[in-house]
């Protein structure tokens, strides 16, 4: 479970990096890899995640391929939720 959440890490950090990945995205993201590093317990921070992911994988302006990256997490997510 903890490889998956650096999986996870690794792969938003990508994704914030990413300049075709509009700002605000972008920002959003950068909150939710904040959400993960915090200290709270593991099932809070993995709601809390998809919640916001949810929210950012309905962004008209999302480049398809990222957003097939953020339902990929969210699935993972779930699984471990």
């Amino acid at each position: 479970m903890i490889d998956e959440i650096k999986s996870i890490i690794l792969t938003l950090e990508n994704i914030k990096e990413d300049e075709s990945v509009p700002r605000n995205v972008r920002s959003r993201i950068n909150k939710t890899l904040i959400s993960l590093n915090e200290e709270h317990e593991l099932q809070f921070k993995v709601d809390k995640v998809i919640e916001d992911l949810d929210e950012v994988s309905n962004d008209a302006n999302l480049p398809v391929y990222t957003r097939i990256e953020i339902m990929n997490i969210i699935g993972i997510l779930g699984r471990i939720q």
